[in-house]
């Protein structure tokens, strides 16, 4: 992270490099992040240790506290689509960690991945919806009760809330990476900035160094955290398609 005569391009990081022919950067870390979740699962389940050791581990709290959303939110009914947030959940956490490394690229800083995954998640929803309930799920727009002179009022408020659920899944996810990259990269910047005006200026480089380190650490929680609130908002969702709700 560098300044560019003496400005701040804090930008750059997001920007798309081809590596061949219709294969980005982006695409790269997807794969990259596709194979490193593999191989976790795959090795870490391999031991079937008794006391098991620290990949294994890994892969034992990621399943066991995945189950647990799905359990929790979903109930019994959504253990068939654990497989489906469990994917989810992994591929976005290892996208925001990912992102993390130095010289590395955050795939979900980019809205139209977090947008197409969001997509996926609107499209399953509705269809397991109309699957499970036919014509019922119509239902979900008026609630039962409510008088019919509400209904060009209710309607499309409703129809307007569903529908935005692919932009507010995707906007959430990709704001928070964007903005917490950024504002690393400000500070990394004024640390190189101070830190070469030599003597005051190496001083004063401190500050910006320690908080940068504050962020890093914060970043991370943030990384995790995302990916936690998209998977629960899946649930959440498919709750709703469930039980109709």
């Amino acid at each position: 992270m560098a300044a560019e005569g003496k400005t701040i391009d804090a930008l750059s990081q997001f920007e798309l490099t081809h590596i061949a022919a219709g294969f980005t950067n982006s695409n790269l870390f997807m794969v990259i992040a596709g194979i490193a979740i593999t191989g976790l699962m795959v090795l870490g389940a391999r031991p079937r240790a008794r006391v098991p050791g620290r990949l294994q581990s890994l892969a034992e709290v990621s399943y066991q506290f995945v189950h647990g959303i799905v359990d929790d939110q979903v109930g019994k009914e959504g253990k068939r689509f654990f497989p489906f947030v469990f994917t989810l959940f992994m591929f976005v956490l290892f996208g925001n960690m990912l992102g993390m490394l130095p010289y590395a690229f955050t795939f979900t800083s980019h809205i139209a991945v977090t947008f197409t995954l969001a997509l996926v998640v609107f499209i399953l929803v509705t269809a397991v919806a109309i699957a499970l309930h036919g014509r019922k799920f119509l239902g979900y727009f008026f609630p039962e009760g409510a008088p019919l002179w509400l209904a060009p009022i209710i309607v499309p408020v409703e129809v307007i809330s569903y529908l935005s659920r692919v932009v507010s899944l995707s906007v959430r996810l990709f704001a928070n990476m964007v903005a917490g990259h950024v504002m690393l990269k400000v500070f990394a910047t004024f640390v190189v900035l101070l830190g070469s005006l030599g003597g005051v200026g190496i001083l004063g480089a401190a500050a910006p160094l320690a908080a940068n380190v504050a962020l890093v650490g914060f970043e991370f929680l943030v990384a995790f955290i995302q990916a936690y609130v998209f998977a629960i908002l899946t649930c959440i969702y498919l709750h709703d398609a469930v039980h109709l709700h």
